[in-house]
């Protein structure tokens, strides 16, 4: 008999879970990450508007004009005649994602430039933001200025009182440290049309600001752009502006012409912010206006759209890379008409910035962003790309939206319940069969909206509430029907290894039993001159050497609860692994480990013929635990990256001499041993970058010369890291007088002196290890 009052019940929590995930971050940031790109990569690429274009600053054009790579060296002269030839060429406007904040190479091509950009009078800059951390412009923490020829503006004790009211700090806004804004070269701020930062948060790139509540509702350059467009529509809105808000009228400039750009942005963003009927009565008098044209009711759309909105939007990506336009430096500047064919640019708004055409450029070339549309070659979408999308998107009124709270809790709500409701009702083959239909039917029509009218429906939480749903609805049909409840333990079950084990005995004859996704701590080990070994000693004699050594080695493992997985020749693979991330396994792992190396140095002292050093590796991750093989032959085991990444650890000790270098990983949350950093490690065959430490004692054992060491040698990798080769040298020289054959100092110290003589063309602070 049905319980249908226990069904309903379960279909209403689920129906709710979904609710309470999504109202919470993690549900909004995980919809976000995975179900705004499904839907992007489902919608695919479209069209570009063709009348923005951008103009890059890439390698093709350095090469071509015989300039330096980085286009922060570009002489001015060449940005003043790109301008003069866009101005001629009838360009709408005309925005630059590169910073003027410094001299440049001479007065006179900061003139020439100035003079260009107030000649075209439709030239838009970008401010640069510098970081409240950046020691190159803090002298409370450096007492560095900005630049030579600026001594006027140097930030913080000696800044004078009118730069101080051109600066905004932005404290604790999601994605950005604090910032501050900093003042374009005078000559040439005053030239241009107007001013402003593009700020794009940190990480993945699906959003952008258009204005900045924390300072002060500062636009960012799309806003910025989209206003100074709009002046040819200017007259029609301060006409209606004028039939619905007298007062407001009074406060604004009359003309298009002759006033400050973001005095006027500033005044409209407040008065549609504090006034929120304004905007539906200036729509509704717009809609049923006959006296503007289509054109400019458009542009008075996208300004009340822009004024009225949310300081983040959702960016509408067209595509990959280079989806919008993009026509290289050279090309544009090398056009004359003549014997060049001329570009034609007239009423476009052209962006230009740095877009690398390849990934081989990215080094040089560094200006770009993760996002949905990352191309399978690693090139991802440059800043400037990115603004350019920001302002079609506001142009045009195209951004992603997502839908309102209320509607997206109601389907949330309704799609756990119904789904569910189905799992738990009908028989198994057709609650499946209904539930993929329905599943289905609403990934249609998420991706149908999303791609007709830029709205965006929760995609992930429905898929994670029919998992739930059908979850339930298994457990709820085993328990009333109390059929095999090993297999429930199997399925829905937290093991630990030995749990797992035994689970794999209990069901022996079949291979694929007890495979299970862990959590796990992998320590690698292999033992230094076993090769040399193998030669001196007959089978016999090194087989049962061996199994002495591996005595030593097993010892430990086994007494703080950890599993031997494998060993094979000189080297041995432990395990500790659990249903979840837990700090006492780590710090189980991290004193089997030093333990090890105790026992070891005790082997090698009762064997002074035969000596063993052992290196240790240790990393944590996921993993999986179970049975590899085919047919009749299976072996018991783990298999994921953590394996292959603690063999490289293992294999780095090789390098920096050490014998127990362990991942950041397995030291989270952890603070009962004293360690000593080793920066970001490029391991060899790997492609991202881990934080590696050396793990030397329990803390209630460590004594005052390990912690100078450590304390030196921290101090040596800082200066490494922020390139000061010259101090490295001296803390890692330093160490060397006292400890002279410690490894990593000795290492480190190679690399600072390498570099004093052959400074690196770009530094990103990792140190790559040559082999394994």
């Amino acid at each position: 008999m049905i319980n249908w009052f226990i069904r309903s019940i379960l279909a209403l929590l689920i129906g709710l879970v979904g609710v309470i995930v999504y109202l919470m971050p993690l549900g909004a940031i995980v919809e976000e990450k995975y179900g705004l790109s499904w839907l992007f990569h489902f919608r695919g690429a479209i069209p570009a508007p063709t009348d923005v274009i951008v103009i890059a600053l890439d390698q093709s054009s350095a090469s071509e004009l015989d300039l330096p790579l980085n286009p922060k060296e570009w002489p001015r002269d060449l940005h003043a005649d790109l301008i003069d030839k866009l101005g001629d060429g009838g360009a709408e406007i005309i925005a630059f994602d590169l910073r003027f904040s410094t001299c440049g190479s001479s007065p006179e091509s900061n003139e020439k430039l100035a003079h260009s950009i107030k000649k075209a009078s439709n030239v838009v800059l970008v401010e640069r933001l510098i970081d409240s951390r950046d020691t190159d412009y803090f002298p409370y923490r450096t007492e560095k200025k900005i630049d030579d020829c600026q001594t006027d503006y140097v930030i913080g004790s000696e800044l004078d009182d009118t730069k101080r009211k051109e600066e905004l700090f932005f404290r604790d806004y999601p994605g950005l440290v604090g910032v501050w804004r900093l003042p374009i070269l005078p000559i040439i701020a005053e030239a241009a049309r107007g001013a402003a930062p593009f700020i794009l948060p940190r990480g993945p790139v699906t959003q952008y600001w258009a204005f900045n509540a924390s300072a002060g509702d500062i636009p960012s350059l799309p806003s910025v752009m989209l206003q100074i467009f709009a002046l040819k529509a200017y007259d029609d809105f301060v006409h209606l502006l004028h039939s619905v808000e007298r007062l407001l009228v009074t406060q604004i400039p009359t003309s298009a012409y002759d006033f400050d750009i973001e005095d006027l942005i500033f005044t409209l963003r407040n008065a549609f912010v504090n006034n929120e009927k304004l905007i539906d009565v200036m729509q509704h008098e717009l809609d049923r206006s006959q006296f503007i044209t289509h054109d400019n009711k458009k542009i008075i759309h996208a300004l009340l759209n822009l004024y009225s909105g949310s300081e983040t939007r959702y960016l509408n990506f067209y595509g990959p890379p280079r989806t919008i336009k993009t026509i290289p430096y050279h090309q544009v500047l090398q056009s004359d008409g003549a014997g060049n064919k001329m570009m034609n640019i007239k009423g476009k708004i052209v962006f230009i910035g740095v877009s690398a055409g390849s990934f081989s450029e990215q080094d040089e070339l560094r200006d770009d962003y993760a996002t949905v549309f990352n191309r399978s070659d690693g090139l991802q979408i440059s800043g400037v790309e990115i603004a350019a999308t920001a302002f079609i998107n506001l142009l045009d009124d195209s951004h992603i939206r997502p839908l309102p709270l209320i509607s997206t809790y109601l389907i949330l709500f309704l799609s756990g319940f119904t789904l569910c409701f189905v799992f738990l009702v009908l028989p198994d083959r057709s609650a499946m069969l209904v539930g993929i239909i329905l599943v289905l039917l609403y990934g249609y029509a998420a991706y149908y909206f999303f791609k007709t009218d830029n709205l965006w429906l929760p995609v992930v939480m429905p898929l994670v509430q029919a998992l739930l749903a059908f979850g339930t609805a298994i457990l709820l049909k085993y328990a009333e029907s109390v059929k095999e409840r090993h297999i429930l333990r199997e399925a829905f079950g937290k093991y630990v290894p030995e749990q797992v084990v035994n689970d794999f005995v209990n069901n022996a004859g079949k291979e694929t039993a007890g495979n299970q996704l862990l959590y796990g701590i992998c320590m690698d080990t292999d033992a230094d001159k076993y090769t040399e070994l193998g030669g001196r000693l007959s089978p016999t004699e090194l087989r049962l050497f061996m199994n002495d050594y591996y005595a030593t080695l097993f010892r430990p493992v086994k007494q703080y609860g950890g599993i031997v997985s494998d060993i094979k020749g000189d080297a041995m693979l432990a395990l500790w692994a659990a249903s979840a991330a837990l700090s006492s396994q780590r710090r189980q792992a991290c004193f089997a480990a030093l333990e090890i190396i105790k026992a070891v140095e005790h082997f090698n002292l009762t064997n002074r013929e035969f000596q063993l050093p052992t290196r240790i590796g240790l990393h944590a991750d996921e993993m999986t635990l179970g049975n590899v093989g085919a047919i009749h032959h299976y072996e018991y085991r783990a298999v994921g990256d953590i394996v292959n990444t603690a063999n490289r650890i293992q294999g780095a000790n090789k390098y920096f001499k050490t014998r127990l270098l362990l991942s950041k990983a397995v030291l989270e949350d952890l603070d009962d041993f004293l360690v000593r950093p080793m920066g970001k490690i490029l391991l060899s065959g790997k492609t991202v970058p881990i934080d590696l430490a050396e793990l030397i004692a329990c803390k209630k054992e460590i004594n005052d010369d390990q912690i100078w060491l450590c304390e030196g040698f921290a101090n040596g990798l800082r200066a490494y890291e922020s390139q000061n080769w010259a101090s490295a040298c001296n803390y890692f020289s330093e160490i060397l007088q006292i400890f002279p054959d410690d490894g990593p100092s000795h290492f480190f110290l190679n690399l600072c002196q390498n570099y004093r003589l052959n400074p690196p063309l770009s530094w990103d602070g990792i140190t790559r290890m040559p082999g394994k």
